[in-house]
């Protein structure tokens, strides 16, 4: 319940910052808005400012400051249906309809310019908020009042007086602007203590629109440029920052764990290292995820927890197929200990991939993130230099939260020469290859540790398997061939070097 207007007034000078109601958003302001100001939100129509000038007002009505929401563009009834769409009540808020129609005998208008005089309907409005002294304040929107204005001139010097009352009165406002009026207007820009605008994204020929908020200017206070993913949900707006924002993690010491495959460490050098990022890259069908989700079950029998990101298969199939290979994973999805979200490459917003992967890590406490697999991460991306940039950043915010990193990215072609729709390999600190070759009148697979940062590794090529008990099983060094990863496998020696494929396992279980 809000004071009433007689209620002692809390020191609005002491410094603190008014939560816009948006974790992500204040995230990105480093707290929230400054006080005493004036701010500008703008965005086309349908990007979301009048949800977020809600939030902003529920947020202060919750922390029990006075809150007052003046609509230019909607009736009353509209402004609380829309609240009520998200579940909100409007009934602790302060809530003042001005209509801008203007008859033929009377005018409107929020100042006049010789004297300042009010009109008659928006003197009672301003002598409501002099009488209430609302903490917040939301103004929807100044289009109506820039063409109230019907000139720049009369329009700057309304809003000089309306900036005029609200600093004196010590609030906070917010001021909404759909830029369908004059989009090529800045002035009030200049005007305002800050501007925070909600873009929305070129549309691709198919899939989800992308909305982005970008903090154009605040003075005074450090913020977070540059463009962040938001959402307009149920609920409200939900804002996602760039993992860019959260790097100032101090990096835990480095520790070797093993993949649960001695041999597989041997090659490795030890084993996966925390704090760093394993790519695993070869053609479809070799065996990648499968490598993967070994190392995944080896954290989780150790005690710790597990996320995997999936794009190329559900997670009933994923858990079908690791069960095959001996792999169970349902005691530790039934636990928590190991989440598997699945995403659709169409529908993905890169910021609310990157806000959940730090959510794995900052909320469920996962130590080991699998992202099976890059390819549909890359077709939810813009193009590859924008993947790039994000997978650089998000790869060292995992570096620094010390975590296993393992990503999967399937290669094109099956023999012969394969090549990558897009090369990661310097990014990551480990590059595992897959390949398959042939020997013996089978088509059998190998794997090699082609580099690796953290340890001295294993320059050898071994054949491997896949199937129960252990899913993985890896054999002798190739010795007797020769161009395995060209692609033109040449076979010099006895085919009792190979070994055994006992029916049932890697020839006849999907991978």
């Amino acid at each position: 319940m809000t004071d009433s207007p007689d209620t002692p007034r809390r020191d609005r000078d002491s410094g603190d910052r008014a939560s816009t109601g948006i974790p992500g958003l204040d995230d990105i302001l480093v707290g929230g808005l400054t006080r005493r100001r004036l701010y500008l939100v703008e965005g086309l129509p349908g990007s979301g400012k009048t949800t977020l000038g809600l939030q902003f007002l529920l947020e202060g009505q919750r922390r029990g400051e006075r809150c007052m929401f003046v609509t230019l563009s909607e009736t009353e009834d509209e402004l609380r249906a829309s609240a009520a769409s998200h579940g909100w009540s409007l009934d602790a808020i302060s809530v003042v309809e001005l209509s801008t129609f203007r008859g033929e005998e009377e005018e409107q208008t929020l100042l006049h310019p010789a004297e300042f005089e009010l009109g008659r309907t928006t003197g009672r409005i301003l002598e409501r908020i002099k009488q209430e002294k609302p903490d917040r304040i939301v103004i929807d929107n100044l289009s109506e009042v820039r063409m109230l204005a019907q000139t720049p001139l009369r329009y700057r010097w309304q809003f000089f007086a309306l900036r005029r009352l609200f600093t004196s009165l010590g609030c906070v406002v917010l001021l909404l602007d759909d830029k369908t009026a004059r989009p090529d207007d800045l002035q009030i820009q200049t005007l305002v203590h800050g501007v925070i605008s909600l873009e929305r994204g070129s549309l691709n020929t198919y899939g989800a629109e992308r909305l982005v908020l970008n903090v154009v200017k605040m003075r005074g206070i450090a913020f977070h440029r540059g463009a962040h993913d938001y959402a307009i949900l149920t609920g409200g707006l939900v804002v996602y920052p760039r993992v860019t924002i959260f790097q100032n993690i101090l990096k835990t010491e480095s520790i070797t764990v093993s993949t649960g495959v001695a041999e597989l460490d041997s090659l490795l050098g030890g084993g996966l290292v925390t704090g760093a990022s394993t790519l695993i890259m070869g053609p479809t069908g070799t065996g990648k995820t499968s490598t993967a989700t070994r190392c995944v079950l080896t954290a989780l029998e150790r005690g710790e927890s597990a996320a995997a990101f999936i794009f190329d298969e559900q997670r009933s199939a994923l858990r079908a197929r690791s069960a095959r290979l001996g792999m169970d994973l349902s005691p530790y999805l039934e636990s928590g200990r190991l989440r598997l979200h699945e995403f659709d490459a169409s529908e993905l917003s890169p910021g609310k991939f990157s806000h959940d992967i730090r959510r794995a890590v900052d909320v469920d406490g996962a130590r080991m993130i699998l992202i099976d697999s890059l390819n549909g991460y890359y077709h939810a991306m813009p193009n590859e230099q924008y993947l790039m940039l994000q997978l650089h950043d998000l790869l060292g915010f995992l570096s620094r939260s010390g975590v296993v990193t393992l990503l999967v990215l399937g290669q094109h072609g099956l023999t012969g020469a394969v090549h990558s729709q897009i090369d990661l390999s310097y990014l990551c600190d480990t590059l595992l290859l897959t390949r398959y070759f042939e020997a013996a009148g089978q088509v059998r697979r190998c794997l090699s540790i082609v580099k690796t940062r953290t340890a001295k590794h294993e320059s050898t090529i071994r054949e491997f398997t896949l199937g129960p008990p252990d899913c993985l099983t890896i054999g002798p060094v190739l010795h007797d061939f020769e161009n395995v990863l060209a692609g033109a496998p040449v076979f010099r020696g006895a085919a009792n070097t190979l070994m055994d494929t006992p029916p049932g396992s890697d020839t006849d279980t999907p991978v």
